[in-house]
């Protein structure tokens, strides 16, 4: 939850998408199924695709890779690698999106990390 706040207060973040905040769409739902809103953190970049695809090779402890299960913090291009195969459809996603696995690092190590790559845009 704490990268989700740093995220929200960043003003070169858009939207960050997290089933732990009351304002997503599907908040009502996780909340009943789920003990604990998870690891997964997506987000958009509010500077672009260009900006994101920057970020994403930009961390020092987020390593780059579209596997999204580790214990390592890991953060991918969801347009550029996951769902490459589905762009220009419905099921695209959009192109200034970045994707987190949040693993077991300090907290406060991830969120500088982060927090350093988006100032740097």
């Amino acid at each position: 939850m704490a990268i989700v706040d740093a995220l929200q207060a960043h003003n070169g973040v858009e939207t960050v998408l997290y089933p732990g905040l009351q304002s997503h769409a599907g908040h009502a739902i996780a909340a009943r199924q789920m003990q604990q809103f998870g690891g997964m953190v997506s987000f958009t970049v509010a500077a672009g695709e260009e900006a994101a695809l920057k970020l994403v090779t930009g961390t020092r402890l987020f390593t780059l890779a579209e596997s999204l299960g580790a214990v390592e913090s890991l953060i991918e291009h969801p347009g550029r690698m996951t769902h490459a195969s589905v762009a220009g459809t419905t099921n695209a996603v959009p192109a200034n999106l970045v994707r987190l696995s949040v693993g077991i690092e300090t907290q406060a190590d991830l969120v500088a990390d982060l927090l350093e790559a988006l100032d740097r845009l």
